[in-house]
Order: structure tokens, then C-alpha cells, then sequence
């Protein structure tokens, strides 16, 4: 399932991760550093929701 940044509108696929910041492809949001942060715009985990 992918997650959308509530503030700047990324989203994060866990089928391309988040490569340039370490996130292996195949990452699931779930599993994500609780340090990871938005690559767009730099806020947490807890700005995202399940892309609907």
C-alpha cells in the first residue's frame, strides 16, 4: 500500500522505496526508521495516510 505526505502530496511505494535516503525497495511503510522523514519536505511518519 502506498502513503501519501499529507503536506507536500509525495507519495511513498514500497515497490521503489526510498533508495536515495537508504529505504530498500521492498520496504514497507510499516518498517520505515521511525527517524525517516518526507525526502519532499522533511516531516515524519505521522503526516502520512494510506493512499486511498
Amino acid at each position: 500500500m502506498n502513503y501519501v505526505c499529507v503536506v507536500c502530496g509525495y507519495v511513498y511505494d514500497p515497490a521503489v522505496g526510498d533508495v536515495e535516503n537508504g529505504i530498500q525497495p521492498g520496504t514497507q511503510f510499516e518498517d520505515l526508521p521511525d527517524d525517516w522523514t518526507c525526502p519532499l519536505c522533511g516531516v515524519g511518519k505521522e503526516d502520512f495516510e494510506p493512499e486511498e
